[in-house]
């Protein structure tokens, strides 16, 4: 018996101590397609994550758990730059092609296209609320809305707000991002050359400039509401910068800001649990087919 018991103890002095997996359930970053060049990202309700081509107006589809996707939708061939997804559906903004498009989230078929300006125009962003889609034109001082009907009916066509009051275009990209206000009862418009950013009414589309200080947001993009606090997005700034609102967005001051080494010009910003993901749109990298493209996560608080 003693031998035995010494050789039992032997056995577990020798083995090496269990160690706890520190290994993340979820990776802080992972690659999209070589050749992709991203621009939007939206997150659904589960885990997965959309993503849209510039280029040929691809959707990626990924599951944040392991990183790992596969194109849904090959694209018209034309941008697909913002995007959200709401109940299976998914809404992409279409750039230069003056459309807006909606997608079956599941299996990326077209549901629904929509020409929303002929001529020059940027579509460029969506948000969405409880009973419309709103799509921003960096080209021309409008927006357009898609009035969500009852039990997802989509509507037959678009509706034009032009935008008036504090905001005036100018050359480069203008209105890019959009989200509600705090309070649900307007829009905020960041506008990328100028680093303004404003207020609008959903119906009139009047605008009003929101007060900052001497706090410009230049290079604004994707943006993000959680709270009262906006969440931008400044491209080629490699920033993601917090920003305080007062409850109706008519003023607000920046809280904080985080850059990270593996920003490459992120673009747009959707959270999930306890991050914030952001594609890395590598404006000034030449796309190639071979170019690569990833997707950082960082902190959400």
């Amino acid at each position: 018996m003693a031998a035995f018991v010494a050789g039992l103890l032997a056995v577990l002095v020798a083995a090496p101590p269990a160690v706890a997996s520190t290994a993340p359930k979820y990776p802080t970053s992972f690659s999209l397609p070589d050749g992709f060049t991203p621009e939007g990202i939206a997150i659904d309700e589960g885990r997965s994550a959309y993503f849209g081509s510039r280029t040929t107006g691809a959707i990626y589809k990924a599951d944040l758990r392991t990183g790992q996707g596969k194109v849904i939708n090959e694209g018209p061939g034309t941008p697909s730059l913002g995007l959200k997804v709401k109940r299976n559906r998914l809404f992409v903004a279409g750039g230069t092609a003056g459309t807006a498009r909606v997608l079956d989230a599941r299996t990326g078929k077209l549901l629904k296209s929509y020409t929303l300006a002929t001529g020059n125009s940027f579509v460029n962003d969506v948000v969405l609320t409880r009973d419309a889609a709103y799509f921003t034109d960096s080209t021309n001082p409008v927006l357009y809305r898609l009035d969500l009907r009852r039990w997802g009916r989509l509507p037959a066509e678009a509706v034009t707000i032009p935008l008036t009051g504090d905001i005036a275009y100018t050359t480069g990209i203008n209105v890019n991002g959009i989200e509600q206000t705090p309070d649900g009862k307007g829009l905020l418009l960041i506008q990328s050359n100028t680093g303004k950013l404003f207020r609008a009414d959903k119906k009139t589309g009047a605008t009003k400039q929101v007060d900052l200080g001497t706090e410009l947001l230049t290079n604004g993009d994707g943006l993000l509401l959680e709270g009262r606090k906006l969440v931008v997005v400044q491209n080629f700034l490699n920033t993601v910068t917090w920003v305080g609102l007062d409850r109706r967005a008519t003023k607000g001051a920046v809280d904080r800001k985080v850059t990270d080494p593996r920003f490459d010009v992120p673009t747009t910003v959707a959270a999930f649990r306890d991050r914030l993901y952001l594609p890395n749109g590598r404006f000034s990298t030449p796309p190639t087919p071979t170019t690569p493209y990833t997707v950082v996560a960082i902190d959400r608080h």
